[in-house]
């Protein structure tokens, strides 16, 4: 099934529903600005709330059926994926997150200042 998802309500393409395409980010329309802290150092520790979006907004992960996250094989590899980072970056730590068809939202902590050094797990 595809999903058209717009301003987090998601709505069935296929069947007797409505049906509203998918608009394409537009900087003129959609007034996009950066939520990030001036002058703030975002390689300090602490928790830092993330957003991941797919190429296009394309449905890579799953599908929404009956309000519930159908993850497919991709959305899985997300989820294993997430979960290991901790294995790869000694000074993270992950925390909740969601994996949706076309993006994933979580929370990673900085456990330590972390400005591009980045330790091999296998060193």
């Amino acid at each position: 099934m595809d999903w058209a998802y717009r301003l987090g309500h998601a709505r069935e393409i296929k069947g007797n529903h409505e049906v509203a395409p998918m608009k394409k980010y537009n900087p003129k329309e959609h007034h996009r600005r950066s939520v990030r802290l001036k002058d703030y150092d975002y390689s300090q520790a602490g928790a830092y709330f993330i957003t991941v979006c797919t190429h296009n907004g394309k449905c890579l992960f799953g599908d929404v059926i009956d309000g519930t996250i159908r993850l497919n094989g991709y959305g899985d590899i997300v989820n294993k994926c997430w979960n290991k980072v901790p294995s790869h970056f000694s000074n993270v730590e992950t925390d909740v997150f969601v994996v949706m068809p076309n993006h994933i939202h979580g929370i990673i902590v900085l456990t330590d200042y972390c400005r591009g050094e980045v330790t091999s797990p296998l060193l």
